[in-house]
């Protein structure tokens, strides 16, 4: 089964605001939070929206659909998003349009050597900025084919920012404090990826203090009593 280019001419043009109607986005993304931000992004620009949680998710779906855009989170629980990057650049062909996203900047560079057309800093919530971005990515041919870019992209403006649903904030530090449980103290790769894990979430949810921890490698106790706290202390009803 595919998503195929056709599709874009069916039933109706893009409605205004809507440049990326009729493309699927594949999105690979192990944070919950982040995904959700993607999927409103997505809705708002007339995409539809898949999603993979790992590398091994992402190429079984890869085997079986062709998606138009594919947005890899360069740190995955099971490899570096630059690994999967590569593989498209080099491989037959199973996107248009590649993109790389962290919530580290200095990653944007890993993801361009990698093949990458473009780049999404983390946190994602400008509609603009995303239509923007993926617009850039696609190549022209396609652009000149399809009725992709047919609408004009929304404005910057008081309601351009997105705001995900913060169940998913929850999701995503339940998540972290059993990575932390299941991660003994000398288990450095485990730690490394919770750690890097939880500075996208942090970053995701404009929380300056948990970023700051888990970017200063926090030992294992202090981190995981932070993430604790937003669970069950007085900040939980910002939460839901």
């Amino acid at each position: 089964m595919a998503d195929d280019f056709s599709e874009f001419l069916s039933t109706r043009g893009p409605l205004p605001g809507q440049p990326l109607f009729g493309l699927t986005v594949l999105v690979v993304e192990d944070s919950r939070f982040a995904c959700e931000a993607m999927r409103l992004l997505c809705q708002r620009s007339g995409a539809r929206l898949r999603r993979a949680d790992c590398l091994r998710s992402a190429r079984k779906h890869l085997a079986t659909y062709r998606p138009t855009v594919v947005i890899v989170d360069l740190g995955l629980p099971d490899g570096a998003g630059e690994d999967l990057i590569a593989e498209l650049a080099a491989g037959p062909a199973r996107a248009p349009a590649v993109i790389g996203t962290s919530g580290d900047p200095d990653r944007a560079e890993a993801a361009f050597a990698a093949g990458a057309a473009a780049f999404l800093p983390k946190p994602i919530e400008s509609l603009a900025a995303f239509q923007r971005t993926v617009l850039a990515a696609l190549p022209e041919t396609l652009l000149s084919t399809t009725a992709v870019a047919a609408a004009t992209p929304a404005a910057a403006g008081a309601d351009d920012d997105i705001a995900p649903d913060r169940v998913a904030l929850r999701d995503d530090l339940a998540l972290a404090v059993r990575l932390l449980d299941d991660a003994g103290p000398s288990d450095k790769a485990a730690l490394g990826y919770v750690s890097q894990f939880l500075r996208g979430v942090a970053l995701s949810a404009h929380d300056e203090a948990l970023a700051k921890a888990a970017t200063g490698q926090a030992r294992l106790p202090q981190l995981r009593a932070l993430v604790e706290d937003r669970l069950t202390g007085p900040a939980t009803s910002g939460l839901v």
